[in-house]
């Protein structure tokens, strides 16, 4: 599902703290044999940020709008999926807009006591019907889900 993931998606969406996270590290990767980094470095990037001034990383462009407002014009484009990857802010905005098409959610095997919500609240969260699961040797599974 991740391979297929990455040829299906033609853009990356970010919100600014996730996309210099991710700019830090896989530019470097000179020597990755899965693929990512050549598929990071590639793809046409979109990060929503108002202080971001220069990305600094190869098919990046800065949106400086709303999110809602540059996610919609984003949609109306030809073009296959856009990816979102971490970005809780930003991902909340776009349930809150119902901007989100599919859900790809990597479940790990690990239980925290704390941490940051997709869902927040709960409040206004979209009923979803299961597409899909791939699981992996790691104990990760890979769950898709679309809004119904």
């Amino acid at each position: 599902m991740i391979r297929r993931q990455m040829a299906e998606e033609n853009a990356l969406l970010l919100g600014r703290k996730t996309f210099e996270e991710m700019r830090g590290y896989w530019p470097l990767q000179t020597d990755d044999a899965t693929g990512i980094a050549d598929h990071l470095n590639g793809v046409q990037k979109y990060v929503v940020s108002s202080t971001l001034e220069d990305p600094r990383w190869q098919n990046t462009t800065v949106l400086r709008g709303s999110a809602e407002g540059e996610v919609r014009a984003l949609k109306e484009q030809p073009g296959s999926d856009i990816g979102v990857t971490g970005s809780m802010t930003l991902v909340r905005d776009l349930i809150r807009a119902e901007l989100v098409d599919e859900y790809r959610l990597f479940v790990y095997p690990v239980v925290l006591g704390r941490g940051e919500r997709l869902f927040g609240d709960a409040t206004g969260v979209p009923k979803l019907r299961l597409l899909e699961f791939e699981r992996f040797r790691s104990g990760v599974v890979l769950l898709g889900y679309a809004p119904t």
